[in-house]
């Protein structure tokens, strides 16, 4: 009997350290999909779909928290940031969309740096996929955007996204 609880821990840990690898993988590689994933577990039987909802949730979190500190503390990055943007020529489409571009960024940057909104644009993105959670990271990282904010809304986010998928398909 000791044996069999022991073995089945250790299904277990591998079940999990699976689940975060490829959650890591899926958070930075899009073709990657963590919800194939947790279907498919859920679908085979052959692992325990929370076990790996809750390792997909942290390795997806990992991820995206390396994708916004990659970004936040990137070479040269605090030196750009002071820099003016070169001057556009407005009377062309060209010009008109990279000054379009610049104040959406802005917008973005500002509204991400806002507790306000920054934290449930970012619960939104990880529990629901709108905006993607992809972009949400690499805005967020360039923001004023805590990165204990950000890593505990994701957590929050994607925890909740992959157990309720693991648990609607282990029903079946």
């Amino acid at each position: 009997m000791a044996a069999m609880a022991h073995s089945l821990g250790v299904m277990w840990v591998w079940q999990l350290v699976l689940a975060v690898g490829f959650g890591i993988g899926s958070a930075v590689v899009p073709v990657m999909n963590a919800e194939a994933y947790v279907l498919a577990v859920g679908a085979t039987h052959a692992l325990n779909p929370v076990v790996a909802a809750a390792g997909i949730s942290v390795g997806q979190t990992i991820g995206k928290v390396a994708m916004f500190l990659a970004v936040r503390y990137r070479p040269g990055y605090a030196a750009r940031k002071t820099k003016e943007p070169k001057p556009v020529n407005l009377d062309t489409r060209r010009g008109r969309f990279i000054q379009w571009n610049r104040d959406v960024t802005k917008r973005l940057l500002d509204a991400m740096s806002d507790s306000r909104w920054g934290i449930p644009v970012t619960l939104l993105s990880a529990f629901v996929g709108v905006p993607p959670l992809y972009g949400v990271a690499l805005i967020g990282g360039a923001s004023r955007m805590r990165t204990v904010v950000f890593t505990l809304s994701v957590l929050a986010g994607r925890g909740a996204r992959f157990i309720l998928l693991a648990l609607g398909v282990s029903a079946f």
